[in-house]
């Protein structure tokens, strides 16, 4: 949430410059709220496991949310039981005509596929070029930032030799970023993919900037700021035993799979793994609901005008 100071203190430049949310008297007080529309384009399987989630932190926040869940239209998914899908999920093609104040694009475990065989990828095009008059603030996570980036820049996924798998160091590249106000320089974040996106490509396209990535994984989290979003391709979403699941369900089904990297105590599966990036995740996503509070307008009609 922003604090009010008056526009002429000195505080109000230095905190401006650090990236603190900071208004002045006028205009906190022509300010209107309203309760924000955020949207769950849910594409993973365990869907009740994401849709907590990603509930848990943008519902962390002093803001009303209002969190709507949409599925792809045609595709059906056999890990979540069809009551609950139809309970609480509508296909995007019932939800387009609205308009939201952000939305969330999951990831898929569709990373070998090209993104043009996936059999939804004619109706998530359209999702994303919808977001462009239809959202004020779209976030994409891992296989959907990828896709994200594929789609408006043409930025490639590169598969990787094996699967980037653990916890690992980020290094924050822009601490001045609204999107990163509170991050430490240097912190501990989930990671679990098979394909990556490379430095050169992003520094190759414009409107593209990185502002976390780690030594150990590559670019992290990807701003596109004429695009009104932010990719982020590793997990702080992640419950603390996440990557204990995905390991267990890879072992039993003889996948070729390494132990998650930095997770476990003493590299030991039998010992219980440590939460160490909670606070972080907490951090970007109430920094993005802020971002979003701030920018968008009270007349929810005007989103892409």
């Amino acid at each position: 949430m922003p604090i009010t100071l008056p526009s002429d203190l000195p505080a109000f430049d230095v905190l401006s410059k650090e990236g603190v949310m900071v208004i002045s008297p006028n205009r906190a007080q022509t300010q209107d709220i309203r309760p924000l529309r955020i949207a769950l384009l849910n594409l993973m399987p365990k869907k009740i496991q994401t849709e907590t989630q990603f509930a848990r932190l943008i519902g962390a926040t002093p803001l009303q949310i209002d969190l709507s869940l949409i599925r792809m239209s045609e595709h059906q998914t056999k890990n979540t039981a069809a009551e609950h899908m139809e309970a609480f999920y509508r296909p995007f093609q019932d939800a387009k005509h609205e308009k939201f104040d952000g939305l969330i694009i999951t990831g898929a475990p569709i990373e070998h596929l090209p993104f043009e065989e996936v059999t939804y990828w004619d109706e998530l095009t359209e999702v994303m070029d919808w977001t462009q008059t239809n959202v004020q603030s779209t976030f994409g996570v891992c296989w959907g930032g990828m896709a994200m980036a594929y789609h408006f820049h043409k930025t490639p996924k590169h598969a990787l030799p094996q699967k980037a798998f653990g916890c690992f160091r980020h290094q924050n590249l822009t601490p001045t970023s609204p999107f990163l106000r509170g991050f430490s320089d240097d912190f501990i974040m989930p990671v679990s993919r098979w394909t990556e996106m490379r430095q050169t490509d992003i520094d190759q396209t414009p409107g593209l900037t990185t502002l976390l990535t780690s030594h150990d994984t590559g670019p992290c989290l990807v701003g596109d700021p004429a695009h009104r979003a932010l990719y982020i391709i590793n997990h702080l979403e992640y419950d603390s035993d996440t990557l204990k699941q995905e390991y267990d369900r890879d072992t039993a089904a003889g996948t070729p799979v390494t132990l998650p990297a930095n997770y476990y105590p003493d590299d030991n599966p039998a010992m219980k793994p440590l939460n160490r990036w909670r606070s972080h995740a907490h951090l970007l996503y109430g920094n993005w609901i802020n971002e979003i509070y701030q920018s968008t307008p009270y007349d929810i009609t005007q989103i892409g005008t």
